[in-house]
């Protein structure tokens, strides 16, 4: 076991589950998909994210992709899990299946009934005892959740409970998020910021003080090389090579159509054998893919020119 640390850094990708075109599971493209991501640099996995179309997943299903991900990683980076349920219980069950197959941490959001601060911070305390010593990531995603959670109640649950080891930064305008909280005197304690959001910020973000991603984007390359490039110094490096990606990354970002541009990318760079989304929900349409190929073509005339 990899297990999930305050030094996490890098790219996590959150990844896609992939599905037969009759909806099944389709576990040899997992296998293709996991391999993939680490090919290209990924320094940890997320598994059963909101990407992942976890909710559409049954729970004997939702361990299946957990230990068939696990198998291929064999140990060489973190796998983290999202295991958010309506209940205590049922997260806590996911969470110790999964831990005990190998996964690294999990990632919990905070349900939409959290209306006060004090809410928030007994939530994740309550979740905490539930799950022992088991490290696990705060998902901050208010667009999705509805749950506003400002850097003073961030600072009281990293503070108070040991266990929060990262933040999933998701926050949209969330810039100055990031900066308040690398602030010295914030937190008693570093812990790990990766971001979301497809990437759209990720250099904004790193120059911020976040350690990396945790998200999806079809060029999971993009983002390893724009965080390294950040570490690095080469700041406009990194930005010019953000560049040539951003039209694809940004209509990714659409609403309710993103992961089927990810998928629909992915099936065609051979990583997954269909583009299939589970239902409720649907594939791109022929316009779609149109603009898709088009973008995918300027995209690669872009790379020729910045190398």
């Amino acid at each position: 076991m990899t297990r999930l640390t305050e030094q996490a850094q890098g790219v996590y990708v959150i990844a896609v589950t992939p599905f037969k075109p009759d909806g099944a599971l389709d576990l040899d493209s997992t296998d293709r998909m996991v391999d993939f991501y680490l090919e290209q640099g990924a320094t940890g996995l997320t598994a059963l994210g909101m990407m992942g179309e976890a909710p559409k997943l049954t729970a004997q299903e939702s361990l299946a992709v957990v230990e068939r991900i696990l198998a291929r990683i064999d140990g060489r980076v973190p796998l983290v899990v999202g295991v958010s349920a309506p209940g205590f219980a049922q997260m806590a069950e996911l969470a110790t299946k999964v831990m005990e197959a190998g996964a690294g941490g999990v990632m919990i959001a905070p349900p939409g009934s959290l209306k006060t601060d004090d809410q928030i911070v007994t939530y994740y305390k309550q979740a905490a005892e539930f799950l022992g010593d088991i490290p696990f990531v705060l998902q901050d995603f208010p667009l999705v959740t509805n749950v506003q959670v400002p850097v003073s109640v961030i600072a009281r649950i990293v503070n108070e409970v040991p266990t929060c080891v990262c933040l999933k930064h998701e926050d949209w305008p969330g810039l100055e998020k990031i900066t308040a909280l690398r602030a010295e005197g914030t937190l008693d304690r570093r812990i790990s910021i990766l971001c979301g959001n497809g990437g759209l910020f990720l250099p904004e973000e790193m120059a911020r003080g976040a350690d990396g991603a945790m998200t999806g984007f079809c060029y999971p390359e993009m983002m390893r090389d724009v965080v390294r490039l950040m570490q690095d110094g080469q700041s406009d490096r990194a930005r010019d090579l953000f560049d040539a990606y951003l039209p694809l990354a940004r209509y990714e970002q659409q609403p309710g159509l993103g992961l089927a541009v990810r998928k629909y990318v992915l099936a065609k760079r051979g990583v997954i054998a269909s583009d299939t989304i589970r239902r409720p929900g649907a594939g791109l349409t022929p316009a779609a893919k149109a603009e898709v190929d088009a973008m995918l073509t300027r995209q690669e005339n872009r790379l020729k020119e910045l190398n």
